[in-house]
């Protein structure tokens, strides 16, 4: 059963999207800034800012997966069915994905600069101004990339290992490692808590996408790539990431970015050309065509353990 209702999640996604109005997340999102605004208070003291950024976490999270737990516990047949598709594709994304990576690309491929870096200014936080076409490309590529990992294949997995309430742990803790996991010194300590509990819920998912990145490329490339470039990169999961899509691409990622506080000079991952609109286009079909064959797989497998 839960392989249908991976199947029906990202059918039901591809057809009808995330809800323009009234998304989950987004009100999410506000409940995150004003309980953020009301705990963090102590950004100078490293030990009581995690503690209650800890607490944070606590508040934020645990009513949603208990409310999963209970769903689960008291609901059966297709009321299950049901609740769990709806999760599970609210936590996906993947058409949300290609969206804004297509948002990015077409422009980008006829030459209006302008309107790809305002594209691309909606998914990174990088000064979209100061990038040229290869900046863009690149800023867009990575973001399929490693939103491919966060956004569709963790929850996939996560919705396999725990069912709905796995989904929802890891959404929600994505979201605020997203909004609170800065080094800076606001969040330096009271984010750091959602920022480690999403590394330990991406680690497994993060190394499963890059296998399947490398899988569905140049794989020795991509398998190099990430035995040796992966460990460069800050992010323990992003690296694996994108180091194995860069490399099953054929293409150079990484490098200097300019963010609001200055020019980041990240390693370099991958080998090969530069990227362009048509690597945006490349990496949204390699998170594509990595879903169905991680539901294909899941199928056969299903009806393996079923045979046996």
């Amino acid at each position: 059963m839960s392989v249908a209702v991976c199947c029906a999640a990202v059918l039901l996604d591809a057809l009808v999207g995330e809800p323009r109005r009234w998304h989950p997340l987004v009100g999410f999102g506000r409940l995150v800034t004003s309980v953020e605004c009301c705990l963090n208070r102590a950004p100078g003291r490293p030990g009581l800012s995690l503690l209650l950024g800890t607490v944070a976490v606590v508040v934020l999270v645990m009513p949603a997966v208990l409310l999963m737990l209970f769903a689960e516990a008291v609901l059966t047949g297709w009321w299950l069915v049901l609740i769990q598709t709806l999760v599970l594709c609210l936590a996906l994304s993947l058409r949300g994905l290609v969206e804004h990576g297509r948002a990015v690309a077409q422009p980008l491929a006829r030459g209006d600069l302008p309107a790809a870096q305002e594209q691309v200014s909606r998914i990174v936080s990088r000064r979209a101004s100061e990038l040229d076409e290869a900046g863009v490309a690149n800023a867009a590529a990575e973001s399929m990339l490693e939103n491919g990992a966060d956004a569709v294949f963790a929850s996939l997995f996560w919705f396999l290992v725990a069912g709905a309430p796995g989904v929802v742990l890891h959404r929600l803790v994505n979201t605020l490692d997203a909004m609170w996991g800065y080094r800076n010194d606001r969040f330096e300590g009271f984010g750091k808590a959602a920022a480690r509990l999403d590394d330990l819920l991406n680690w497994i998912p993060a190394r499963l996408t890059a296998l399947t990145y490398a899988l569905l490329g140049d794989t020795r490339l991509a398998l190099q790539c990430w035995r040796r470039q992966a460990p460069t990169w800050e992010s323990p999961n992003a690296g694996p990431v994108m180091a194995a899509g860069a490399g099953a691409l054929g293409v150079v990622l990484g490098g200097a970015a300019p963010y609001g506080s200055g020019v980041k000079h990240r390693p370099v991952l991958g080998s090969g050309v530069m990227p362009t609109a048509a690597t945006v286009e490349a990496s949204i079909e390699l998170v594509r065509k990595g879903v169905i064959c991680w539901l294909v797989t899941l199928g056969i497998l299903a009806m393996v353990v079923a045979w046996l």
